[in-house]
Parts: structure tokens; sequence; C-alpha cells
């Protein structure tokens, strides 16, 4: 079976300056809390900003446009959560069920000001959010395990993104009998063979 070959992802847009400190302080946080409990992985902190930051920055030029919420699900260390969150006026969700995660991203988002994050300490299954015009998750789960998830959340003509690694056609070959969905890959520009897949008009098969 041969794959659709992934697109190039738009462009990078500019930054503001403003963002970019809001950025700065994050990964400042990042570096103290990571210390306490394990936000993200063995990376050295010279690298974060590439590995990390960069790596979320990529779905800007996915996001539809609308001034619908986000919701960032499973958020841990708020990727991509918080770092979209530093670059767009939507209202942002960000759902962690781990209370000290939780507790790291209601500082976090305090410290960069973003009084447009609304961190959930719940479950998804649990959580209740307004209608959603973008779901995201990263290093979450399969995505038949997103899925559900992502059509019970998402408003009329909403759009999930998911970055997925190596693995990303096998996960769609196992989702795919159980749902009807239109996908299209991107190649991620901060790691070799990655993908960013995003989903529209999904319903269960």
């Amino acid at each position: 079976m041969t794959h659709p070959l992934p697109l190039p992802l738009p462009p990078t847009a500019d930054v503001s300056r403003e963002t970019l400190d809001r950025i700065d302080t994050y990964l400042a946080l990042l570096a103290r809390w990571n210390t306490r409990i394990n936000l993200v992985g063995p990376l050295p902190v010279a690298q974060w900003r590439q590995r990390h930051v960069e790596d979320s920055l990529q779905l800007l030029g996915l996001l539809p446009d609308d001034d619908l919420p986000l919701a960032d699900l499973g958020s841990g260390a708020g990727l991509p959560g918080l770092i979209l969150a530093a670059c767009v006026t939507r209202p942002v969700h960000l759902v962690e069920s781990d209370q000290r995660k939780s507790a790291f991203l209601r500082e976090a988002a305090r410290e960069m000001g973003l009084a447009h994050v609304t961190v959930h300490a719940l479950r998804i299954e649990a959580a209740k959010l307004p209608p959603i015009g973008v779901v995201t998750a990263r290093a979450l789960a399969a995505l038949k395990d997103l899925l559900p998830h992502a059509h019970r959340l998402l408003a009329p003509g909403g759009v999930a993104l998911f970055p997925k690694g190596r693995n990303a056609e096998a996960e769609l070959t196992e989702a795919t009998p159980h749902w009807h969905m239109e996908v299209e890959r991107f190649g991620s520009r901060t790691e070799a063979g990655a993908t960013i897949l995003r989903i529209r008009n999904l319903h269960p098969a």
C-alpha cells in the first residue's frame, strides 16, 4: 500500500517580541519545575527550544482561521498548548489529570500573562468544555484512543492536530476501520520522519 507524501508545512509566522518573552518565561519556569517533577524527558535544557518549542510552533500555521477555543489533551508540560496560547488570543483549555502537572500549568499561565488559558485538572472524559475548534495532543496516546475524545469535543467544522512520529501511518491504518475522516499529513520540520496529522469531518464508521 502506498501512502500520500506529507505536505510541506505553511511558513512559520513571525512571533512578536512579547510572545518570545512569554516563551522565555515558560522555559525558565519549566527548568525549575522539571527538577522536582518529570515534565519533559532527559533531553538537555539547551535543546528544549528546538525539540519542544519549535515543535509546538509548527502547529500555528495549521490552525483554522476562527476564534473558537483550543483544547490541548493530556497537556503535561503545556506542549503544545501553552506555547500556542502564547501566540493566539482564542481561549485555550489545558486538560491534565496529574495534579502536580496541572499546578505547573496554572503557574506557567499566570507568569506568562495568559489570562485566556484555563487548566482542567481532570481526566479527559470528565472535562466539560465548550464546543472546541481545535483539539491537540502531543505524545499522549495512539490515534485510535485520541479520536473518540476529539469527536466528543470538536464543534462542527473543527479540526484535530496530532503530531505523530514514524508510526503515523500504522496508527491511521489501525483507526481507519472505525472512523470516517479527512486526513492531511504535514512533514515535521523538527524531527525527521515525523508527521503532523490534521483531521477534519470526523465521524464514527
